[in-house]
């Protein structure tokens, strides 16, 4: 068995109904959901001219590989009102990242884990954190809690009540 962690967001629509039919179809099609955070809410990244994200970080224990897994979470995107373009920080319905994959580092060209931009982002470290303080990072060889210490985003991430 596999052990993965994703970080679900979104900004169109009702965002928190979007996150909890994301989070039904992976139960669904790829595995056992073992942890989940709570919602999180942060400006956009990147493109700010935006509506506010809700972030969510989730635990799998799953059968698929990879790319497997990263197969079926573009179809649960898609199904889910997911329009990709290739404009990096669009507005999205959903949006499903592998941040972890058990301790592998995979570098193909469709997919990269871990996600290359953990360290850097608040609203992915902070809902990580709460579910995973001790994961360890296996390129910076850092857990995930000392990498939210050292990060130097200034984002405001806020926990939806």
């Amino acid at each position: 068995m596999n052990t993965a962690y994703l970080l679900l967001g979104g900004n169109i629509g009702n965002k928190s109904e979007n996150l909890k039919q994301a989070n039904n179809l992976i139960a669904e099609r790829i595995g056992t959901i073992a942890k989940t955070s709570g919602i999180y809410i942060t400006a956009a990244w990147g493109n700010e001219d935006q509506a506010e994200f809700y972030n969510q970080a989730i635990e799998i224990k799953t059968k698929r590989s990879s790319t497997e897994l990263l197969k079926t979470i573009l179809e649960i995107e898609e199904s889910l009102g997911r329009n990709r373009s290739n404009d990096k920080w669009q507005e999205r319905t959903i949006d499903i990242d592998i941040l972890f994959f058990n301790d592998e580092i995979i570098d193909l060209k469709e997919l990269k884990i871990p996600h290359p931009f953990i360290q850097e982002r608040k609203f992915v470290l902070i809902p990580l954190n709460e579910i995973a303080k001790d994961h360890m990072h296996p390129v910076f060889i850092k857990t995930i809690s000392r990498l939210l210490e050292e990060c130097k985003d200034k984002l405001e991430v806020k926990l939806k009540i």
